[in-house]
């Protein structure tokens, strides 16, 4: 178990994002959310265009002008900043303001800019998801099979981003969540279940992302806004299972979760 995971605190500066679409979209509101999500995660996710089912295509021109005030400004507070994009010309854009992470939900299929990425020191998320472009969708898979869709899709894409210069210890690997694995509920606690095996086949450090998805909704009926509980209790599973990275709207909550369980335990690095 790891019990000091890595907290990336989620910013959408987006109109549509399930959870939160329109509330971060002003600059100031950015802003001064980037700050508080500082106070308890060690990374700031930034997206700007929705991948939810129900969400528009925004132009690379837009996506970037809406990232650019909140990246500079994090630059300058020296806070570590991911930014979690599958376009193309705003990757090459976060490269060139030498972001620390680039989240790719396709998992970085493009390969006219492994060059760049070769060429970067940051380190890539490479997320699994069933659908090979754009946003998530509502396609139906047997959950029963997920998690050798899962090892494939890795089996192929790590050899492939090696074989172009970027160095496999620059990887951390997420397996997708929610319609990410398909529109069935129990393909997303089937692959939580198993993620001792997923890190123990690629021996790279796992990110997960169960932040007020729909598979957790659903089970609670409750609103994404209300899903808080449901969420730290994921959340808190996926660490006991070896995750290294927790991709969260609320990095306090879980902080303060993870804080209180060391305690538990008697450990002596509680703070």
């Amino acid at each position: 178990m790891n019990t000091h995971p890595v907290l990336l605190g989620i910013l959408n500066i987006t109109e549509d994002s399930f959870s939160d679409g329109g509330r971060y979209l002003a600059p100031d509101a950015a802003l001064a959310h980037a700050r508080e999500l500082a106070s308890d995660a060690a990374i700031i996710d930034i997206g700007a265009a929705s991948s939810n089912p129900m969400s528009k295509g925004v132009p690379p021109d837009v996506e970037i002008a809406r990232m650019a005030p909140v990246v500079a400004m994090l630059k300058r507070e020296s806070v570590p900043v991911s930014v979690d994009s599958f376009s193309v010309p705003v990757q090459r854009w976060a490269l060139a303001q030498g972001v620390e992470y680039l989240n790719d939900i396709h998992g970085f299929p493009h390969c006219e800019l492994y060059d760049a990425l070769a060429a970067s020191p940051a380190r890539l998320i490479v997320m699994h998801a069933i659908q090979e472009e754009g946003p998530a969708d509502r396609t139906r898979v047997d959950p029963a099979g997920i998690f050798d869709r899962v090892m494939n899709f890795f089996d192929r894409r790590i050899p492939a981003l090696e074989a172009a210069g970027i160095a496999r210890s620059r990887l951390i690997l997420d397996p997708g969540m929610g319609f990410f694995l398909g529109a069935a509920v129990e393909a997303s606690y089937t692959v939580l279940r198993q993620l001792p095996a997923l890190k123990q086949a690629f021996s790279l450090p796992l990110l997960i992302s169960v932040s007020r998805k729909s598979f957790l909704r659903k089970l609670t009926g409750r609103l994404p806004q209300a899903s808080g509980a449901a969420t730290l209790s994921a959340e808190l599973f996926a660490v006991a299972q070896g995750a290294d990275y927790i991709r969260t709207h609320d990095p306090g909550a879980l902080k303060d979760a993870l804080l209180v369980q060391r305690a538990l335990r008697g450990s002596t690095t509680a703070a």
